[in-house]
């Protein structure tokens, strides 16, 4: 035991005027004279012993009611248990991520309740002690030590952050040696990663235990055909996931495109599992925002998810031919909505344009240079897609530069019925309204030949290739032209042509980012001039950006942007919209447990972990770990209960 203030124990000397007076009583005595004192004697010895008694008894209680007085100016206390690092350098790290936002108990946040810890670690230290203070925002006040004073008052102010942070950034935070951390947290598995603390640190580890709540949050979002284009039907398919061990059921999911609920289903959910939920839209044109809804109380901060719909970008189609009037080519991929469309002839090529297409379309030409195949398959191996329509009277040579299959000339020079599409074939999803086996079908006049295929996306009755599909290459085997077929007058032509531009399409934007992405790539082939792009949405902000052919890259600082829509902007042009949704793995609440969290920190002495659950328990446990347990309390609790037993003594024992 030790003393606060021990110069109080000289009052200890008060204990002998109970003493003194007890040894010199000073009242007179009165005598009385009887006739016969036989029967008094033995009266008169057992009043003595009693009479004695009582005065032993309070005098006991005398002294010890002063002694525990003393003892309470004095202020007794057990010593702390471990010695803090650096009582005037304390740092205190607050985890006020979205996850933190979960209960702890009804009615209280985990944050509100770290709050008030860290507000008790700022009234239990002396009040020359210096803090740091950390929070995921990594805000400018936390780069430097500051006053009691100053830091309650950043407590005060303290709010939930969609940024989540690792234990080594956390760590790499502290610039100084010998400080003692408190850490509050709910340390999650999904967050926490690894780290090594400083041997010259005091670690306190202050976990605050989440209550079990159900948690479902939008794992992923796609279209079924994420190249759909002229107002194709689309499905859109959101991925549900719950991460605790609670049943959901009647989960209402809600789908709003541009703030118009476009659908609404309700669902379930197994614990520790996902479901699909299926949306049917509609392909549409320029730049939509799509939201996610649902009410998971009492776990709402991931109950939105944002997601944008740009169909605006227009598929880049060259086509290379050997001359002549318009062909069919460019009239079916003439809609300069969705396309944009550049004709050359083969002896007039801008070889440079060549690198940005979607599609090349090799349209009749009868043999190809040794330059233009070279250039052709350059594309090919880096970029995009290449669909070859045979001249007609095709060297077959120069064109097994670009095929793969050995290429041969047809047997029969008739036209023959194509055979029905495959239905089946994923070519040919969300084309049809109707599966119906009864569709007419085009005639064609087989020029060329490759052998059996059985994955052609078209084929004649006797089972011949008509439309094959080889990697990023398509081959036609006739030409576009009335003699040898009348494919480019059926109905099958144009979404058959859309199609086969749709699979080369290779610069789909994303529905939606992480908030931590680093970097994005958007189209900029239409960018004039100097001036920075800017994304303008609930804030604005101009990243470092770099432009490399027609490809704009943006470096994002990490944590820059907040939850929502985002449009990227040049001059007055909008070139994009971009949705930014919170990093899921914030919404994964499975907690480390602390022999864990210490064990990731290095089991290193110097960690230690609190158990309180409550901020009263919290600031006790700090209290008799770190600073000792006062005793000055039960000092004077003994001292009035002794002065108790003195009144009563006087007063009832006779």
């Amino acid at each position: 035991m030790s003393f606060s203030y021990p110069s109080f124990l000289w009052a200890l000397f008060a204990l002998t005027i109970p003493v003194i007076i007890h040894l010199f009583n000073f009242r007179k005595t009165t005598r009385i004279y009887f006739s016969n004192t036989r029967f008094l004697k033995q009266v008169k010895e057992e009043t003595t012993q009693k009479r004695r008694l009582k005065q032993y008894l309070v005098l006991a209680s005398r002294l010890l009611f002063l002694f525990f007085l003393v003892f309470a100016f004095a202020q007794p206390f057990l010593p702390a248990k471990e010695q803090l690092a650096d009582q005037q350098s304390i740092v205190i790290y607050l985890d006020n991520s979205f996850s933190m936002s979960t209960p702890v108990r009804e009615k209280t946040r985990a944050l509100d309740e770290a709050i008030r810890m860290a507000q008790g670690i700022l009234d239990l230290f002396p009040a020359e002690a210096r803090y740091q203070l950390i929070t995921n925002d990594f805000a400018p006040f936390s780069n430097s030590f500051k006053t009691k004073a100053e830091v309650s008052d950043l407590l005060s102010q303290a709010r939930l952050s969609a940024i989540s942070r690792s234990a080594s950034e956390i760590i790499g935070r502290v610039k100084e040696k010998n400080v003692t951390l408190f850490w509050l947290s709910d340390f999650q598995k999904s967050t926490f990663g690894t780290a090594s603390i400083d041997s010259t640190w005091q670690v306190s580890l202050v976990p605050l235990k989440l209550e079990d709540h159900a948690n479902v949050f939008v794992d992923s979002v796609y279209l079924d055909n994420p190249f759909a284009i002229g107002g194709e039907k689309n499905t859109l398919k959101v991925i549900l996931r719950n991460s605790s061990k609670k049943n959901v059921e009647g989960l209402v999911i809600k789908l709003s495109i541009n703030g118009i609920q476009s659908g609404a289903t309700s669902v379930n959910i197994e614990p520790n599992s996902f479901a699909e939920v299926p949306f049917d839209i509609a392909t549409g044109k320029g730049l939509n925002k799509g939201l996610i809804t649902f009410s998971d109380f009492p776990i709402s901060f991931d109950n939105e998810f944002f997601f944008a719909l740009n169909f605006a970008s227009r598929l880049k189609v060259i086509e290379i031919k050997q001359g002549g009037p318009p062909s069919y080519i460019e009239k079916v991929f003439g809609n300069k909505d969705i396309f944009f469309f550049k004709s050359f002839t083969s002896s007039n090529l801008d070889y440079s344009g060549l690198a940005s297409a979607d599609l090349i379309v090799v349209n009749g030409i009868d043999k190809l240079d040794a330059t233009l195949a070279d250039a052709i398959n350059s594309y090919k191996e880096k970029f995009g897609t290449l669909f070859i329509i045979p001249g007609t009277q095709p060297d077959l040579i120069s064109y097994q530069k670009l095929v793969a299959p050995l290429l041969t000339k047809a047997p029969t020079t008739e036209l023959n019925d194509l055979n029905k599409p495959d239905f089946r074939n994923p070519f040919f999803a969300n084309v049809f309204e109707e599966k119906n086996n009864a569709i007419a079908m085009p005639r064609a006049t087989q020029l060329i030949s490759w052998g059996a295929d059985r994955s052609a996306i078209l084929q004649f009755k006797n089972g011949q290739p008509f439309l094959s599909q080889f990697g990023k290459s398509f081959l036609l085997a006739s030409p576009l032209d009335k003699k040898f077929t009348d494919l480019f007058n059926h109905a099958l032509f144009v979404p058959v042509m859309y199609r086969i531009a749709a699979s080369g399409k290779r610069s789909e934007q994303p529905l939606y980012y992480s908030s931590s992405t680093s970097s994005i790539t958007i189209e900029a082939d239409s960018i004039v001039g100097e001036e920075p792009v800017k994304l303008v949405g609930g804030q604005e902000l101009i990243p470092t950006q770099r432009n490399m052919n027609g490809k704009l890259q943006l470096e994002l600082p990490k944590h820059a942007l907040t939850s929502g829509f985002y449009y990227v902007i040049n001059h007055r042009d909008t070139l994009g919209l971009l949705a930014f949704d919170l990093d899921k793995h914030e919404s994964l609440l499975e907690q480390l447990k602390a022999e864990e969290a210490t064990h990731i920190l290095g089991n290193k002495p110097s960690i230690s972990v609190f158990k309180g659950t409550s901020a009263d328990a919290f600031t006790s446990e700090v209290k008799e770990k770190y600073l000792g347990k006062p005793l000055w309390k039960y000092a004077i609790m003994l001292a009035l209960l002794f002065l108790l037993v003195e009144v009563l003594l006087l007063r009832f024992l006779k």
